[in-house]
């Protein structure tokens, strides 16, 4: 019985309370103004939910991608400065989308003759591409496309002859294959300085710059972020980079991605929506199945992921879908 009427006293004062916020929030001048509420999908999804405010209801119609909160304190510059590991951020998770500003409106060429690009981020031979490989010939120079300071510059398995550059908003730009370096850890470099030759160190199929950028560990395609034409522009002062801008699955390193440019949160919202989705396989498996399942056809699957009409799936690859 005691019990009993502890509980009912507790609903009493939970209603009273409800009633109380109603009352107040209802005495509020409404407008057409939105407020957005923080929700967590997961351990690493954060999304704002709007909630208008011209009815006497409040109500949630969709989602929309949260701007990554600034750390107080945080220095994306120094943050995991690591001058022995190629990646000091293996294993760690990163909030998408994240924002990334840019203070200059071009950026050096990497190279001194034209910029041919002849592989693109994405996916290359059944493996991830995860930068781009600009052609040029074994002892070229090869320069640090924006101001910065060299956190790694060693020999890195596939990499071969690798040099990475820090530049003050947390990006980082790797140089591979190079036949020399000329730079060492921790020099402060200018844009458009040299800091190695080229080569054909490492898993290379002929002389070529391979050319990455990366965010916190994440490699981001080159091409969103810089214009690689005879203008050198950085695309925006700012950019939301979503899943589909680090992950070399959304594309074909055959040809070149569709561009465009995410600055703002609205831009976020509606290309998450036009996003394609990523299965993995599972035993049992066949193309006709997976397109049965999403209501698509086997031959535009094989296109969006360039693979045969007649492929054989692996249990664990992954296929694009719509």
């Amino acid at each position: 019985m005691h019990s009993n009427i502890k509980r009912l006293l507790s609903l009493i004062f939970i209603f009273s309370s409800l009633s109380l916020v109603y009352t107040q929030e209802s005495n509020q001048p409404k407008s057409n103004t939105i407020e957005y509420k923080e929700m967590s999908l997961n351990d690493n999804d954060i999304v704002y939910m709007p909630v208008y405010h011209n009815t006497n209801v409040n109500f949630i119609t969709q989602y929309v991608a949260i701007e990554p909160k600034k750390d107080e304190g945080l220095n994306v510059f120094d943050a995991k400065w690591n001058t022995k590991i190629f990646n000091p951020y293996l294993g760690e998770n990163i909030i998408f989308p994240f924002l990334i500003k840019f203070t200059n409106k071009n950026f050096s060429s990497p190279i001194d003759r034209k910029m041919v690009v002849t592989s693109r981020f994405g996916w290359r031979r059944r493996r991830p591409h995860r930068g781009i490989d600009i052609d040029l010939q074994i002892g070229d120079s090869v320069r640090s496309i924006l101001d910065g300071k060299v956190r790694y510059s060693k020999y890195h398995g596939g990499h071969g002859n690798t040099v990475i550059v820090r530049h003050s908003n947390g990006l980082e730009t790797v140089y591979a294959h190079l036949s020399k370096n000329l730079v060492k850890e921790n020099d402060e470099v200018k844009k458009g300085q040299v800091i190695g030759t080229g080569g054909i160190t490492g898993n290379s199929r002929g002389s070529h710059l391979h050319l990455e950028v990366r965010y916190q560990g994440k490699s981001i395609n080159p091409e969103y972020l810089f214009e690689f034409t005879n203008k050198n522009e950085i695309r925006s002062e700012v950019f939301y980079v979503t899943k589909k801008w680090t992950n070399p699955r959304y594309h074909i390193s055959t040809r070149k991605s569709k561009i465009v440019v995410c600055d703002s949160i609205d831009d976020i919202a509606l290309q998450s929506k036009q996003e394609k989705e990523i299965y993995t396989v599972r035993k049992g498996d066949t193309l006709h199945r997976i397109a049965n399942k999403y209501g698509v056809a086997v031959s535009e699957i094989c296109k969006i992921n360039s693979i045969p009409y007649n492929s054989v799936l692996k249990i664990g690859q992954q296929i694009l879908v719509n």
